[in-house]
């Protein structure tokens, strides 16, 4: 049996010539320089993965990579994004989470190609004009900065569709982004003129604590971005409860703060069309925070997969999927109905995707509160414009329904 391939294998392939022709490459293994064998790619390599390591800049002749479409270089030491970038001809897709960027001059934007733009988890001040002018800007990621202000030239960016502003320094909601035609998936929570709101929220509402002691975790149902969710037995009076664990990983995801999704759970509440919270835990031994949920029917699917490179802000359906008028409107009408109660309670779910449903014959789910966000109810107008956006994503939902709905 051949042992899996490690990056250090990837990187003495590389440096031996024997990857020649490759679209795709992943290095992993501690670099602190870019190794300039990757030039002898530069006739194919379309998708560049340096996550991982430990760089601090890239060539100033990167644009040499003229195929170069995707690159990713999160989890590095960059202070600022390389300038090269603006050069890159065919870039559609950049990636720096969580390295230490502190500034980005206008001239690192690829104006003409940029479409997914991703520089969560840094040390952002101000972002720079020159996004207004990516007429292709789909989506874009800035959570976990320093933000308390966006360019306004980002109110041309008329293809703008998902933005997460979450965890900055924001006092108010920057008034051009309701008038962004296609804007639909916006995530705020954790900035100073909504965490108010949160509070206020949260402290209204009874929280049911559940002792560690009391559960005992079994296998993994899954893992996101801000935590795993364990099958696990809940001990009450005796008895022993099929319930399932979501324990938070510390920091940030790329939607935002675990504690605005764990607060976010809480004020859901219980909806036939939602997951649902039993409790919080307390007295985890390492302090982690988590959440006990119901657990749902195994044989619930998923709806569809996450948006892929190329689809950028479409979920991707399986080919052999095909509903029924019914099913259809089955699940269209289980969400709507589960939107209208998070907005009654004050939260916009902020990424109302198919990959976030789950559905069966006689149940539709939808989960995930990762980016969902604080609405403001004193501010009525403003709740308003904000909702508008939540309406979008059902109506975009709704558009996918029909597309996957079979003729006979």
């Amino acid at each position: 049996m051949t042992p899996p391939k490690t990056q250090d294998d990837t990187l003495s392939q590389l440096k031996a010539g024997k990857l020649q022709g490759s679209t795709s490459l992943k290095l992993s293994a501690q670099l602190t320089e870019f190794p300039s064998e990757i030039f002898e790619l530069a006739d194919s390599l379309e998708i560049l993965d340096l996550s991982g390591n430990a760089l601090t800049d890239l060539p100033a002749d990167l644009y040499r990579l003229k195929k170069l479409r995707i690159l990713f270089c999160s989890n590095n030491q960059f202070t600022h994004l390389p300038e090269v970038l603006g050069q890159c001809e065919n870039l559609s897709m950049i990636g720096f989470k969580a390295n230490q960027i502190k500034h980005i001059t206008e001239s690192a934007i690829p104006t003409h190609t940029l479409r997914w733009f991703i520089v969560t988890d840094n040390a952002l001040t101000q972002v720079p004009h020159a996004l207004g002018e990516c007429s292709k800007l789909q989506k874009l990621m800035l959570a976990g900065n320093r933000l308390s202000s966006l360019p306004a030239s980002l109110a041309n960016c008329h293809a703008l569709e998902l933005l997460r502003i979450s965890a900055n320094q924001f006092e108010t909601l920057p008034d051009f982004l309701f008038d962004l035609p296609k804007l639909t998936w916006l995530a705020y929570a954790g900035n100073p003129f909504c965490n108010t709101i949160e509070q206020a929220l949260i402290s209204q509402h009874h929280i049911q604590h559940i002792d560690w002691q009391a559960l005992t975790l079994q296998q993994v149902l899954g893992e996101g971005a801000s935590g795993v969710t364990y099958q696990a037995l809940m001990q009450d009076e005796g008895e022993h409860e099929p319930v399932a664990v979501k324990l938070f990983k510390s920091g940030l995801t790329s939607d935002g703060l675990p504690r605005c999704e764990m607060h976010a759970n809480l004020l859901a509440g219980e909806h036939p069309n939602l997951v649902g919270v039993t409790g919080v835990i307390h007295n985890h031994p390492q302090g982690i925070q988590g959440l006990v949920m119901p657990l749902l029917n195994p044989h619930l699917k998923v709806l569809a997969k996450p948006p892929s490179y190329e689809s950028c802000t479409r979920d991707v359906y399986a080919d052999d999927l095909k509903l029924t008028l019914q099913q259809a409107e089955f699940i269209l009408k289980g969400i709507t109905q589960a939107a209208e109660h998070l907005h009654a309670n004050g939260l916009m779910h902020g990424d109302l995707y198919a990959h976030n449903i789950l559905w069966g014959a006689e149940k539709v789910v939808l989960s995930d509160l990762g980016g969902a966000s604080f609405l403001p109810l004193d501010n009525p107008a403003l709740t308003k414009k904000i909702l508008k956006l939540e309406a979008r994503a059902l109506a975009v939902l709704a558009e996918e329904l029909e597309a996957v709905v079979s003729e006979r």
